[in-house]
């Protein structure tokens, strides 16, 4: 009899994937059965997520892999970007859909938190480097003045999850909070590990609000819906991985890492390894390191890197224009590049922001003394070449932190992500690091979150183990 399937769904900002993994004569096969376009979309002022078209698509993948899997499917998980949420109402469906990150609206927010408790105090208590996108802020915005001046809809009592517990929660009746992403709210004390009910009471915020906190690997319960109608999912188990994609990624690297330095890059990049106890030193704090929890035990120590989003905002823009280019062409092209336009600051305010990213490229440059690039029908290998190599030294800069903090010389770096593809990318940063870039899977997180489910399906004790989910991801990536 054949062993039966899982289903990984990973959310991302630029596409939410379905993937199926199947077995053959014991041999896993993982395959993307349904891919959604996914992306920020405006109304009137605020950016949102289209949740209600994620959820139509990945209902639809649910039920391709139905359909691939006739020896059924042993369990579901998800995993997505952090520090997004949806507020419930009585109903428990969605009060509307979810802000996006990049909304500018956390900005008082977050300078009225800063009167109330510095930013370096909210960061030794937990852990989290305070970026106005962090959950704590967004909370705080639901109730603030709107853009011109009116209220936001959200009573702060109202119940909310993260993006990735909402589709566990629209899974299986279940709410809430996996403990790798908790610790990217700004909200979970370091020292228990909990919510911090002293730092919701000093900030106004109700923690009755907040779901209950799990660890990595907790089993939810059978799937729940129409769904469940279908014969694949008739004994289907939903399972919260790191619901946090980097965290659910790094799960995802098989080998060990004591001695080297992971890079996440996607629309984000995080540069950072895994630690047994956190790091909040002033030079932590001033060199913009968070602490954020690993599946399975420790923390991943880490920076946040603005990354590809620059690039895909400049792609968008020339589409726009009729310059239409492919990743793989950019690429290429911008390898012959012998020169670059000066080199930008990724982490500049104003390159986080969307729209018109060539014009915001120039403001930088000429900000910092370089000539700017005339946006042209040809210059675009140009603008690519330089982001690629503002990257590569932000990453060099990363990794030199990172061995100051330790106190230690890191041996290599494992990359994933989509940059596993790019190779003019890693010939630099090997040149800017000095370190030799061990490449691994472009699709980590779905590893990861499959890992970590098998883990959990195994568990007698109910927690899974480092030591096992590297298993997991060491046989998987060898498919």
């Amino acid at each position: 009899m054949q062993e039966a399937a899982r289903v990984a769904i990973d959310l991302g900002a630029e596409s939410c994937r379905v993937s199926l993994l199947r077995w053959t004569s014991g041999q896993p096969s993982i395959t993307v059965i349904h891919r959604i376009p996914n992306g920020p979309v405006r109304h009137g002022e605020s950016l949102f997520w289209p949740l209600t078209k994620i959820l139509a698509g990945l209902e639809e993948g649910l039920r391709k892999a139905a359909a691939t899997a006739p020896e059924g499917i042993a369990s579901v998980g998800v995993d997505g970007w952090s520090v997004d949420y949806v507020r419930l109402p009585a109903d428990g469906k969605m009060l509307r859909e979810p802000f996006c990150y990049r909304d500018e609206r956390t900005t008082a927010t977050k300078e009225a938190t800063d009167r109330i408790i510095s930013p370096f105090d909210l960061y030794q208590r937990t852990g989290t480097y305070p970026l106005k996108i962090n959950t704590v802020y967004q909370l705080l915005a639901d109730s603030a003045a709107g853009p011109k001046g009116e209220h936001r809809r959200f009573d702060s009592r109202a119940p909310w999850l993260m993006l990735p517990e909402f589709v566990l929660y629209w899974l299986s009746g279940r709410r809430v909070a996996e403990y790798t992403n908790a610790t990217h709210t700004g909200l979970v004390n370091l020292k228990t590990g909990q919510w911090d009910a002293e730092l919701f009471e000093m900030l106004g915020l109700p923690i009755e609000a907040a779901p209950e906190l799990v660890p990595s690997g907790t089993v939810l319960g059978p799937l729940i819906g129409p769904l469940a109608q279908l014969d694949a999912f008739r004994t289907t188990q939903i399972i919260a991985p790191a619901t946090h994609d980097t965290a659910s990624a790094i799960a995802g690297i098989p080998t060990d890492l004591s001695s080297a330095a992971y890079i996440s890059s996607g629309t984000w990049s995080l540069v950072g390894t895994i630690t047994a106890a956190p790091v909040t030193t002033k030079y932590a704090f001033d060199a913009g390191y968070t602490n954020i929890g690993a599946a399975a035990g420790g923390l991943l120590l880490h920076s946040l890197i603005n990354s590809m989003w620059v690039l895909k905002q400049c792609m968008d823009a020339w589409a726009a224009q009729g310059r239409p280019w492919s990743i793989e062409n950019l690429i290429q092209e911008a390898t012959a590049c012998n020169d670059t336009g000066g080199v930008l600051d990724m982490d500049a305010e104003t390159l986080m922001l969307d729209s018109d990213m060539p014009r915001r490229i120039n403001s930088e440059l000429t900000r910092q003394g370089s000539d700017a690039i005339p946006d042209v029908a040809g210059n675009e290998p140009l603008f690519a070449r330089t982001i690629f190599e503002s990257l590569a030294r932000r990453y060099a800069s990363a990794t030199a932190n990172l061995e100051k903090m330790l106190g230690r010389k890191l041996e290599r770096i494992h990359m994933i992500g989509g940059a596993t593809r790019n190779r003019l990318l890693i010939a630099l940063t090997e040149q800017r690091t000095g370190l030799p870039v061990e490449i691994g899977e472009t699709e980590s997180s779905t590893i990861g979150n499959l890992a970590v489910q098998l883990a959990a399906s195994e568990a007698s004790s109910g927690r899974v183990t480092p030591r096992r989910v590297r298993e997991w991801a060491a046989r998987l990536c060898n498919q």
